[in-house]
């Protein structure tokens, strides 16, 4: 009367691998993994950090100086009537 649900088609040459979630651990070399990250980021941190924080003292001195630039100095003003 036909196929079932799970055998509709006939595939060849595919091999499938099932793994059961409790024969799996949870957390799999979970120390290994946190001491590799912290190496990455401690071989990285001092070569990016110091060129963003570079980059946002000039940004921030600019930003200070145009401000400075573009206000009046009351000086000129005085003997205005």
């Amino acid at each position: 009367m036909g196929k079932q649900f799970g055998n509709l088609m006939k595939t060849r040459h595919v091999v499938s691998y099932y793994l059961s979630p409790f024969e799996q651990k949870m957390f799999p070399n979970i120390s290994h993994r946190m001491v590799n990250t912290w190496r990455r980021f401690s071989s990285s941190f001092f070569r990016v950090t110091p060129q963003f924080v570079i980059a946002y003292m000039v940004y921030s001195w600019g930003n200070s100086y145009n401000k400075k630039l573009k206000r009046k100095n009351p000086a000129d003003y005085e003997n205005d009537v």
